[in-house]
């Protein structure tokens, strides 16, 4: 009786033991399940904090402005690279052009007067080799001609006249030097710039013809195309125009200068003449 009494006792305490873990278990479990659900949605929280961030940080980017230059590249690649490049090239050559004649003329500006003055000086003392020096060390065109009329000063006015007047010719041919290649590649520019603008719309009726829709997103393209290589046709034109403008007022500066000082001269050597061989 003892043994069966233990062994009921010992069932019933086994049978309390199990029932005890696994309620432990189902407590503990949902518990479980509980945290790894708080995990799993603070995780999915963070994920999209970032991606929230991201977000920000790529939309601030995007209203950064850009510079200028960036603009530009990004416009030039879009305007068909072919055709942009011609105009550039254009602009290169038109551009090196201008600076060299600008360097040219402005070396050739000098003060006339006081040259005219240290010429007088030297022929009214009967130095006509210092007169002479003088013009030959000094650069420019007024400078050149009076060393030509200085070189027949003992031919008569008339020779002088001649020889001064010939020689003037020349060097205006000189200071007009390569401006017909300025005004070809002024022309140039907006014409590539239409030719693109053509070629553009070509294409565009290309994209028409293969969708078999007239919609904005097949013509797009190539007008995008044709518009931005005739904007940066015209704005090549226009800034090779304003420094075609200003070398030409250079060298109507220039030209007259020469006039002027070439009557001065002869005055000059006249003067000389009276004085020294009567």
């Amino acid at each position: 009786m003892k043994k069966v009494f233990a062994f009921v006792a010992m069932l019933g305490l086994l049978t309390f033991g199990v029932n005890q873990t696994i309620n432990a278990q189902e407590t503990e479990a949902p518990a479980t399940e509980e945290v790894a659900q708080d995990e799993a949605a603070a995780d999915s929280i963070a994920a999209d904090a970032e991606e929230v961030e991201a977000e920000d940080v790529v939309a601030e980017e995007d209203d950064e402005p850009q510079g200028i230059h960036k603009q530009l590249k990004v416009k030039f690649i879009e305007g068909s690279a072919g055709f942009m490049s011609l105009v550039a090239i254009a602009m290169i050559f038109g551009l090196a052009l201008c600076i060299e004649r600008i360097i040219f003329l402005s070396l050739s500006e000098i003060n006339s007067k006081k040259l005219l003055e240290d010429i007088q000086a030297a022929l009214e003392a009967g130095d006509v080799e210092g007169a002479k020096a003088i013009c030959r060390d000094t650069r420019g065109p007024v400078a050149s001609i009076c060393y030509q009329g200085m070189l027949r000063i003992d031919e008569g006015l008339d020779v002088v006249e001649r020889s001064v007047v010939s020689y003037g010719s020349v060097q205006a041919s000189n200071l007009e030097k390569n401006l017909s290649w300025i005004t070809l590649f002024i022309a140039m520019s907006p014409s590539l710039g239409f030719l693109g603008t053509v070629i553009g719309m070509v294409q565009a009726f290309d994209d028409i013809q293969k969708a078999g829709d007239i919609s904005p997103n097949v013509v797009a393209g190539g007008m995008k195309v044709a518009l931005i290589t005739t904007i940066f046709g015209i704005i090549v034109a226009l800034i090779l125009q304003v420094f075609y403008n200003y070398i030409l007022s250079k060298v109507e500066a220039l030209n007259t200068d020469m006039e002027d000082s070439s009557v001065s001269l002869l005055d000059i050597i006249m003067k000389y003449n009276l004085k020294f061989k009567k």
